[in-house]
């Protein structure tokens, strides 16, 4: 179905939009949200944007492109111009004037993303994606960093033209297992981009008529893991939006659609996860699957060592801070001295440092530097340990550590909201490589579109990553030792 426009605006006068449909508390299905944009364009609008061109994922031999379209000068009754849908596409080759090879959609959209397979490592490639032959293009700040689109050869003050990319080389060894890293599902939630300290950014709720967002996020989080080929998945704490019984039940429902929980999945708890100052209901929602003991556990997978720590302080942190008990950090380094050598992966909910944040930063934001100090110097001494990952943040962030250089803190971006979805952690035998996926699914693009003006617009700069590598990276480290996959918890 191809999409006309050229009649008059006024032409739109009568005719509802579909946000004009949600207000009223219908509920649309997908298809039909689809038709109604469609309809839209029929009426007549003569211009059409295509806008937030983002290279989402990047790996040794596919990348993925995403854009939105949309109609200039209309407001769809929260102050944001009409989406419509249509047809995307993006052509590529390996020369600028060559861009000989095409991946379209197979149907129209209003949030476009299309995936270009069968690339090859270490080459660069040079791609415009277009709606109806008008060039999508980033937002000015994303297109000055570069970090949302690779790089433009007509200058950055241009917002046009031909943007590239360079493949990296695939992690070294033959692929072993892949893992999927999340946090910060917060269901519950019914408002996103709340943030302590900045009274006036009052953030975005879902349209009306609509489900829950973070079951949404979740659930497309679920099914596009298992697309991806994910054997594991780690959910890094924050899973709920405030502790309560039912939120975590609603996620281990959905999470259960990935697997069995403590062998398929593994979960600890953030901040938002508490009750009071006591873990116990988010022992009864998850603690079963490692028997009834404490927040934190070690996983094997086959030879790899999975640690899940808790980090949320009990007392004392002023709600959000975070924290190792005594016996939690003496155990935790008896693990690391007793098996130095063993890759291990560590996950918890928040980082051990932050930097390069385009907000300030809180002491809440990460962990009690006392206590990260000592985690790292356990780190300098257990060349195992390769990646610590950890959420709360809500954004991409590589930082490799200074005094464990062999160790990168993988900050990941939450699920609830934009970009949504995960980091695809790939083991490989002499390295590995990271790589951000979005959730799939119509209502999920939709939701991530709609959540993508938290924060003043200012959201996309901090979430999806402020350059690629805080996305997608590759690494070697020596992974040899790791085997088949086990299903032990200890």
């Amino acid at each position: 179905m191809r999409c006309c426009i050229s009649a008059p605006l006024a032409a739109l006068a009568a005719l509802p939009t579909p946000y004009d449909v949600l207000r009223s508390g219908a509920l649309l299905a997908p298809a039909l949200v689809r038709a109604a944009q469609v309809r839209t364009a029929r009426g007549g609008y003569r211009q059409l944007a295509a806008v937030h061109l983002e290279l989402v994922t990047l790996t040794e031999d596919s990348a993925i492109i995403t854009w939105h379209t949309r109609i200039p000068g209309t407001d769809d009754g929260f102050g944001h111009p009409i989406p419509v849908a249509t047809e995307g596409e993006v052509v590529y080759g390996t020369h600028p004037a060559r861009l000989n090879r095409v991946a379209a959609e197979d149907r129209p959209t209003a949030h476009h993303q299309v995936e270009l397979t069968g690339l090859e490592p270490g080459q660069t490639y040079y791609y415009r994606a277009r709606s109806r032959g008008v060039t999508a293009v980033p937002t000015p700040l994303q297109h000055v960093r570069g970090n949302a689109v690779g790089t433009s050869r007509h200058g950055l003050g241009s917002l046009t033209g031909t943007y590239s990319f360079t493949t990296p080389q695939p992690p070294p060894g033959r692929h072993l297992l892949s893992i999927a890293l999340c946090n910060d599902l917060h269901l519950g939630e019914t408002t996103a981009g709340r943030m302590a300290g900045f009274p006036l950014l009052r953030g975005v709720s879902q349209a009306a008529g609509l489900a829950a967002y973070p079951e949404i996020m979740t659930r497309a989080l679920v099914e596009e893991a298992k697309l991806r080929g994910a054997d594991v998945l780690l959910a890094a704490g924050d899973i709920s939006a405030g502790g309560s019984p039912a939120d975590l039940a609603e996620a281990r429902r959905i999470l259960d659609g990935f697997g069995t929980l403590g062998r398929d999945y593994l979960v600890v708890r953030g901040n938002h996860d508490r009750a009071g100052s006591s873990a116990d209901t988010f022992r009864a929602g998850f603690g079963e699957g490692f028997g009834g003991g404490p927040g934190y556990f070690a996983h094997d997978l086959g030879g790899l060592r999975i640690i899940g720590l808790d980090t949320y302080a009990k007392t004392g942190n002023g709600g959000d801070a975070g924290g190792l008990g005594e016996e939690q950090l003496s155990w935790f380094r008896s693990r690391l001295r007793a098996e130095p050598d063993r890759p291990t992966v560590v996950f918890g909910h928040h980082p051990l440092t932050v930097r390069d944040s385009v907000f300030p930063v809180t002491r809440g934001q990460q962990l009690d530097r006392r206590q990260a100090r000592a985690i790292v110097d356990a780190y300098a001494s257990a060349p195992g340990v390769f990646l610590h990952h950890a959420g709360h943040t809500h954004r991409n962030k590589r930082t490799p550590l200074v005094r464990a250089p062999h160790v990168v803190q993988q900050e990941v971006t939450a699920a609830k909201d934009y970009p949504g979805g995960f980091l695809l952690l790939r083991v490989h035998s002499g390295g590995y490589a990271l790589n951000h996926y979005k959730a799939g699914g119509i209502e999920a693009r939709e939701w991530g579109e709609r959540s993508r003006r938290v924060a003043g617009g200012l959201w996309p700069h901090h979430a999806l990553g402020r350059s690629a590598t805080d996305r997608n990276s590759v690494r070697a480290h020596d992974l040899s030792g790791v085997g088949s996959l086990g299903v032990s918890v200890g």
